[in-house]
């Protein structure tokens, strides 16, 4: 029985890191519009889709507030926050806690943007960007670059939280630089 359950658990955890890391992404394709969301945010006001219509948004969803990776990529896109909006982008975070858990990890790590509260995953379903295993339900660590148009440019699958913010603002000049050849 106890090598039963030995052999048991490292294959629940090779399952379980397959189910991550394949699980099929959303059919959300680029040049697609980006899908539409209504969610509050760390102040608990209602934030849609549409006022960031004009702007290019960076919108990021990642799993849980206050855990390495997590605070390493928001703290990134703290740090690189300024030259985004310089160049025409708004930057926000999405995962599936509460709006006062944002609260508390944007005031612990002044995160200047907003970070959104999509306690039921419906808004990272629709990005496919959720990860529902019944009772627990996460964000994936995913991007997805949106024009001022609101269509969608680039989608980030695979993110180093550590280098991240960096790239996705070299793609966004990039892609400025192609709109305007």
């Amino acid at each position: 029985m106890i090598k039963l359950l030995l052999l048991g658990i490292p294959l629940a955890g090779l399952l379980l890191f397959f189910y991550f890391k394949l699980s099929p992404s959303a059919q959300l394709k680029v040049g697609e519009l980006a899908p539409t969301f209504s969610l509050p945010d760390q102040q608990g006001q209602e934030r849609r889709l549409d006022e960031f219509k004009g702007h290019w948004l960076v919108l990021y969803f990642y799993p849980k507030d206050d855990t390495p990776g997590c605070t390493k990529e928001a703290c990134r896109f703290r740090d690189d926050y300024t030259a985004l909006q310089q160049n025409g982008a708004q930057v926000v975070g999405i995962s599936v806690d509460s709006s006062a858990a944002h609260a508390n990890f944007a005031h612990k790590h002044r995160l200047p943007f907003p970070l959104l509260a999509d306690t039921q995953g419906h808004v990272a379903k629709s990005y496919g960007a959720l990860i529902n295993l019944g009772y627990l339900k996460l964000a994936k660590r995913h991007t997805f670059l949106i024009d001022p148009a609101s269509r969608v440019t680039k989608i980030y699958l695979s993110v180093d939280p550590n280098t991240h913010a960096k790239t996705v603002f070299k793609d966004m000049q990039a892609l400025k630089e192609k709109a305007h050849e």
